[in-house]
């Protein structure tokens, strides 16, 4: 960038086509990783007997629930990896690997031989392959938001960036929709045997044909204007640490909330309400397919909601929604019949649907070009590593220790108030160019970054 006060060079906005298709090869891959999460979370029983056999249900149900958590200790460390090196070398090189490896560690997780083939190999494989998911996964998710973000035109980033979510929604319910129909189309003794593994290795497919879509794209206008002008980084992982931390514990504070909600509804809850309400398994898969379908439907609507209301006043309300409607929602569940466990299910899906159409556009904003993915990669997989991958073993195991079913509800509650905080003095991002990422302070305006490169680097 130009010393201060000069102006800032203009980035050509891309085409609505070519908008359509990097947002299509980016939200594919966050498809990819929350499809591997509804397969596991949806055949969390089968999974549980084909690799714990030896242990008690609630304990086999803890252990399925630690391979979804566990891997999480590798997220952070895929994020500082994978992160800085999206803003040195390219956002779409990097989304590239991350692709291959999230579908190939699912895709290897169908192959492995049952407990009662290989026996405590069996549990140690799937360990490895989760964990190499779990190190994918944290350099994708703030790939692909910067991804998006920067081909969006700034007038319609909660639009197009409502789509990453999308991607979200939909990977759930199609592995969902292909969980439910293995178990509902074979017998319990084939499905054991092998008809568990054609879920998980239909994500080897899927993911050649994201990385087909990503590998023919060019790398976002921001990227590209950045390295022609010389403003990328040489030290990016060095850079990210001394410019952008305050941006980093503001994304940390506010992703508790999002992490909690997403996991508790997108993976705990098949869980919660089949083996702790003990509603049928058939009733309760179809009402949730059937909420996050509305949720996928609305989601676009909501993201465009907030490129004119702006991003801060609907995250606000997701926050304080949960806050006081959690309990609520929760007791309606409790009440098990039909009615009462749809309205429970749309109010917390409600409120998770303003922070998803919202955070793809007002999280990448927050960070300047040059440190963009690394800053929003590290502070998001550190969030979702200590809150969001934990939280359905947490509940599980706090439900399981205190016997008390609206545990979920005290989780959410809890993860809202600590947002609250870093919602209410987070930047507003709406219709501001991310050519222009520093706020002013004690307000919610910006001017033209102008943070001196560290060592080794050009001026950005």
């Amino acid at each position: 960038m130009s010393e201060a006060g000069s102006a800032t060079p203009q980035i050509e906005e891309a085409d609505t086509r070519t908008v359509r298709r990097a947002v299509s090869g980016a939200a594919m891959g966050n498809a990819i990783e929350w499809y591997d999460y509804g397969v596991y979370g949806y055949l969390a029983v089968v999974i549980r007997d084909v690799f714990f056999p030896d242990v008690s249900s609630a304990a086999g149900t803890l252990l399925v629930f630690a391979g979804i958590a566990i891997p999480f200790v590798l997220r952070p460390l895929g994020g500082i990896v994978l992160g800085p090196l999206g803003d040195r070398y390219g956002r779409r090189q990097v989304l590239a690997v991350t692709i291959l490896l999230m579908s190939g560690s699912t895709f290897c997780v169908g192959l492995i031989p049952g407990y009662a083939t290989i026996g405590i190999w069996a549990p140690i494989l799937l360990l490895v392959f989760r964990l190499v998911q779990g190190f994918s996964t944290g350099g994708e998710y703030g790939g692909a938001a910067t991804f998006i973000a920067e081909y969006a035109p700034d007038r319609r980033r909660g639009f197009w960036g409502s789509f990453l979510e999308f991607g979200t929604l939909g990977g759930t319910i199609l592995g969902a929709v292909l969980a439910t129909a293995v178990q509902l189309g074979f017998d319990e003794q084939t499905l054991q045997s092998w008809g568990w593994r054609i879920p998980f290795l239909v994500a080897g497919p899927l993911g050649l044909i994201g990385f087909y879509l990503r590998s023919k794209l060019e790398d976002t206008p921001a990227f590209q204007h950045a390295e022609t002008e010389g403003q990328t980084s040489t030290s990016p992982f060095r850079e990210v640490l001394a410019n952008v931390w305050p941006q980093i514990l503001q994304l940390i504070g506010f992703v508790v909330l999002l992490n909690v909600a997403d996991y508790i509804l997108l993976t705990y809850m098949p869980t919660y309400l089949t083996q702790v309400l003990e509603i049928s398994d058939t009733e309760s898969l179809l009402v949730l397919i059937g909420v996050m379908i509305v949720m996928m439907a609305l989601i676009a609507p909501v993201g465009a909601l907030s490129d004119r209301v702006g991003r801060k006043p609907l995250l606000l309300t997701a926050a304080i929604g949960f806050l006081v409607l959690g309990a609520p929602a929760f007791l309606m569940l409790g009440m098990k019949a039909v009615f009462p466990v749809i309205v429970g299910l749309v109010i917390v899906g409600g409120l998770l649907l303003l922070m998803l159409g919202t955070i793809g556009s007002a999280l990448p904003a927050m960070f300047p070009t040059r440190n963009r993915y690394g800053g929003f990669s590290i502070g998001y997989s550190t969030s979702t590593a200590a809150f969001g991958g934990t939280a359905p073993l947490a509940v599980s195991a706090l439900i399981t220790a205190t016997g008390n079913d609206l545990v979920p509800a005290f989780y959410l509650m809890g993860a809202a108030v600590i947002a609250i905080v870093p919602i209410l003095v987070m930047p507003e991002t709406a219709r501001v160019s991310l050519s222009h990422p520093t706020r002013i302070p004690g307000t919610d305006r910006f001017v033209p970054d102008r943070t001196p490169a560290m060592a080794g680097g050009s001026r950005a």
